[in-house]
């Protein structure tokens, strides 16, 4: 997507509070070994630059992690950039690094209504694909890139952000031009393309329960009564400090999982405004906790994804101006408090 123990260490010149980078290496078990005893899948959304480019990016997604998800190289606009022409180097060259690190794949994501390629888009605007012709467009997106990953990706975000916060359905080029059904149709073209991927919703500002996520639940009570795949429930978990913790985040998984159904989270960072200090280096790492604490409590919680674990890559200071420093790690790949906090969560176990 695009659209947080107090602190043991020094402050880098990066101005973030976190252990020297020299620390990150090699001291401590690595988050993937702690929550494999804790039964959960540990992730982090990768920046494929990065990983090819970067060696010490490269190291630690394999060292700490378990499960990878693609920030954006398996959107649409990335594998598809013109239509009929695919560029899915990005996306296998994650897979295969997966393959190779022993780590499971998160598919991300296949309908949104933000990053589509410009041909579909000027397209739909200036009338040359008409409804009909767009739902034949996107069942074959769907098939096509399922298909090419099956028996690959263990959780696919099927659908992503659908519901305003008022809990409305939003007001989408697929709603607009499909009507309310295509959720349902991606559920059943992901599930025919790879029977076996867990198949999820996934949104931001529906970690507690609200008006946006009981739209989720009543979305999804409804469509599993009718047979439709729905498989799973994704909270992004993108939080501010300053906006406070979200309520009853347990009694939300609760409620998914009282409908047989997977949860995770899956993009979570927590950002805060800028500069940083012990106080809310502390309370970022209270939050991570809290979140990993809620998914660790949770039987059906079976996967926790930070999106991006250091600054140095994340999107959060180019969207969010005056704020950042929102992951576990600072941009010298020193440890912050809320990385003890995910160590000390995993450690606690279920």
């Amino acid at each position: 997507m695009p659209l947080l123990a107090l602190v043991a260490g020094a402050v880098l010149s990066t101005g973030v509070i976190g252990q020297p980078a020299s620390a990150h290496g090699s001291s401590g078990p690595p988050l993937r070994k702690l929550a494999d005893r804790a039964g959960v899948r540990i992730g982090t959304a990768v920046d494929m630059s990065a990983l090819a480019e970067d060696r010490t990016y490269r190291r630690t997604v394999g060292r700490d992690f378990d499960s990878v998800t693609a920030e954006n190289v398996m959107k649409w606009e990335s594998v598809e950039p013109r239509r009929g022409v695919y560029d899915w180097k990005p996306a296998d060259d994650l897979v295969r690094y997966a393959r190779a690190h022993g780590q499971v794949v998160r598919g991300h994501t296949l309908v949104w209504h933000s990053q589509l390629p410009g041909w579909l888009t000027s397209g739909v605007a200036d009338g040359s694909i008409g409804p009909a012709e767009l739902r034949g467009i996107l069942r074959k997106h769907i098939t096509t890139e399922v298909k090419r990953y099956k028996g690959k990706i263990q959780q696919w975000d099927v659908v992503n952000e659908v519901f305003e916060e008022d809990g409305s359905l939003r007001n989408s080029v697929w709603l607009r031009e499909l009507g309310p059904s295509y959720i349902a149709d991606a559920f059943r073209w992901a599930h025919a393309a790879d029977p076996k991927a867990r198949l999820f919703l996934n949104d931001y500002n529906v970690e507690g329960v609200n008006a946006k996520s009981t739209a989720y639940y009543e979305l999804a009570k409804r469509l599993r009564a009718e047979g439709v795949p729905v498989q799973g429930f994704g909270a992004q978990g993108h939080l501010a400090i300053q906006y406070g913790f979200p309520g009853q985040v347990a009694e939300n998984l609760a409620r998914f999982e009282a409908l047989g159904m997977r949860t995770a989270f899956t993009e979570v960072d927590v950002r805060m405004i800028l500069p940083v200090d012990e106080t809310k280096a502390a309370t970022q790492a209270s939050y991570f906790r809290r979140l990993l604490d809620a998914c660790l409590g949770a039987r059906s919680c079976t996967s926790f994804t930070v999106w991006g674990y250091t600054d140095r890559y994340s999107w959060v200071p180019g969207v969010f101006e005056g704020q950042g420093a929102a992951t576990p790690m600072d941009e010298g790949y020193g440890r912050k408090a809320a990385y003890g906090a995910l160590r000390e969560g995993l450690a606690a176990g279920r």
